[in-house]
């Protein structure tokens, strides 16, 4: 099996969120694994909101931050590789 060619920028997006690419790893595969860590970040977040650490009123803001920092999840997959 040939690795796929992920464009850097997409390979530097990812491993800033500790998701490596394996010889076997798709772009798809890739993507599930990258929602995987931002759904454990949303309910990190949402047991922030609950223990009182995040005013409700505030906590669509961090959301928005936190979406801000997944930028790979709004990319079409076809343009992750090269």
């Amino acid at each position: 099996m040939i690795a796929i060619a992920l464009r850097s920028s997409v390979r530097e997006e990812l491993g800033r969120h500790g998701v490596a690419a394996g010889a076997l790893d798709t772009p798809a595969t890739l993507r599930e694994r990258l929602n995987d860590v931002y759904v454990a970040e949303v309910r990190r977040l949402r047991e922030r909101q609950v223990r009182g650490e995040i005013p409700l009123k505030d906590y669509a803001t961090h959301v928005a931050a936190l979406k801000a920092r997944f930028p790979l999840l709004g990319l079409p997959l076809e343009l992750w590789d090269e």
